[in-house]
C-alpha cells in the first residue's frame, strides 16, 4: 500500500484520537481490582479502527496481553510487537497448528474433545481453556468438572488459564443482571472447586467490556475489554448507561467531489430515488457501501455534518459515492470534508446514530469501515 503523506485524506478516511484512546485504557484500568491486566480484544482489525496503529499505541500504554479471533490475526498481532500473551479466541484448523507455534500464541480449547486434537499435535502449544456457563456457545459445560480436570490434564499442552464469556452483561434488566451474576458465581465456583483438586494454577479471565462496566469485582488476572476500549458501547443507550468517561476514538470523514444544482421535480441517482420538491443542491461525497457505509442509510434515513450543519443522505448510496442534500447549508463546495462519524464543530454522530438506523450495533458498523480507509492519527 502506498503509504506517502500526500495520498492521506485524499479521498475518505479514518482518524483516530490519541488521546481517546488514552483514556479509556485509563478508564478502564481503575475499574480493575488489583493484581487483574488489561486484555484486549484487537480482532477485527481492531473493530475497524487499524491493528496496525492500534496495537503499537496499546504497547505504549504499557497493554501486552491481547485477544484476536483468528490464528493470522494473532501471527499479525505478535509482528506488530506484542509481547505477552496472544489469545485466539476463534476455532483454528489443524492445518494452522505451526502457525500458533511458530508466533507463540495461545490457542483456545472449546472443550475437552478440542484439547485432545491440540495435544494430538505434538507441539507443546500454550492453551487456555474456554468454559459455557450459560451462553452457550463456545466452552466445556462448566457442571462437568471430570471433563474440565481431564482437559488440564492432558500431556503435551501449556494449559495456562481458563475462561468464560458473558452473554448479556451489558443489559440492565434485573433477570439479565441475576443471570450474568450466575455465570459469574458458577465460574468462581468452578475456580475453586479446580484448586481443590491441585489445577489452581490457572489465569482466569470472564469480564467483556459490558462486564468491566458493570462488575468489576469479577475481574480475575485479565478482562477482556472490546469495543468500550474504543471509546463506545455497541447502543446509545448502553453508552449512555456504562460509557461514563469513555471517549470515542475513531471518526469518519471523506471529501466532496462536486456541488451541483438540481432543478424542483429533477430526480439524482440510482432509480433517481431522490427528488427535489425545490431548488436544490446536492453534493456529491466521495465513499459508498464499499467502504462501510450501510446502504440501508440511503433516501434520508442516514445524515452526515457538513460545516457544523446536519445533511441528509439524498437517494441510495453508491458503492464509492453518495449525494447529500446541502440546500441551504452555506460554504459547501469541491474539495471540503464532510464527517460521517465524529465531531464538527458544536455537533456530533455518534457511531451507534448509524448503527442504530442501519438496524445494528456499534461493533459491526465499525469492524465492517473498509480496508480502503486510510487510518491515521489526527
Amino acid at each position: 500500500m502506498i503509504q506517502d503523506k500526500l495520498f492521506r485524506r485524499g479521498r475518505a478516511w479514518i482518524e483516530l484520537d490519541r488521546g481517546a484512546l488514552e483514556n479509556n485504557v485509563s478508564v478502564l484500568r481503575a475499574r480493575l481490582p488489583d493484581g487483574c491486566a488489561l486484555m484486549p480484544a484487537v480482532k477485527a482489525n481492531a473493530y475497524g479502527h487499524g491493528a496496525e496503529l492500534i496495537v503499537p499505541e496499546l504497547l505504549r500504554l504499557g497493554v501486552h496481553d491481547f485477544c484476536v479471533a483468528t490464528a493470522q490475526e494473532g501471527a499479525e498481532v505478535r509482528s506488530l510487537g506484542a509481547d505477552g500473551t496472544v489469545l485466539v479466541l476463534g476455532w483454528t484448523a489443524p492445518e494452522q497448528y505451526a502457525l500458533l507455534r511458530e508466533f507463540d500464541l495461545t490457542q483456545t480449547a472449546a472443550d475437552l474433545d478440542g484439547a485432545r486434537a491440540l495435544a494430538a499435535a505434538g507441539l507443546n502449544l500454550r492453551v487456555h481453556l474456554a468454559v459455557d456457563t450459560g451462553m452457550h456457545r463456545l466452552g466445556e459445560d462448566c457442571g462437568s468438572f471430570e471433563r474440565i480436570a481431564g482437559a488440564l490434564r492432558l500431556k503435551g499442552l501449556q494449559i495456562d488459564g481458563i475462561f468464560t464469556h458473558l452473554c448479556c452483561a451489558d443489559s440492565a434488566a434485573p433477570e439479565d443482571a441475576d443471570f450474568t451474576r450466575e455465570q459469574l458465581n458458577r465460574f468462581g465456583r468452578l475456580s475453586a472447586s479446580l484448586r481443590s483438586a491441585g489445577l489452581g494454577h490457572l489465569k482466569t479471565h470472564a469480564l467483556n467490556s459490558g462486564g468491566i462496566l458493570a462488575y468489576p469485582e469479577y475481574g480475575g488476572d485479565f478482562v477482556r475489554p472490546g469495543i468500550a476500549l474504543y471509546g463506545v458501547m455497541s447502543s446509545a443507550r448502553d453508552t449512555l448507561r456504562l460509557g461514563s468517561g469513555l471517549h470515542p476514538v475513531l471518526s469518519l470523514r471523506a471529501k466532496i467531489a462536486q456541488v451541483r444544482a438540481v432543478h424542483a421535480g429533477e430526480g439524482a441517482g440510482y432509480g433517481l430515488d431522490f427528488r427535489a420538491v425545490r431548488e436544490s443542491r446536492l453534493a456529491v461525497l466521495t465513499i459508498g457501501y464499499a467502504d462501510g457505509l450501510p446502504r440501508c442509510l440511503s433516501n434520508g434515513a442516514g445524515r452526515v455534518l457538513i460545516n457544523g450543519r446536519f445533511a441528509p443522505i439524498a437517494g441510495r448510496i453508491c458503492m464509492d459515492q453518495t449525494l447529500l442534500d446541502v440546500t441551504g447549508i452555506p460554504g459547501v463546495q469541491a474539495g471540503g470534508t464532510v464527517t460521517l462519524i465524529g465531531r464538527d464543530g458544536e455537533n456530533e454522530i455518534n457511531a451507534c446514530e448509524p448503527a442504530e438506523l442501519s438496524g445494528s450495533i456499534s461493533n459491526e458498523l465499525l469492524s465492517r469501515l473498509s480496508a480502503r480507509l486510510e487510518r491515521v492519527w489526527s
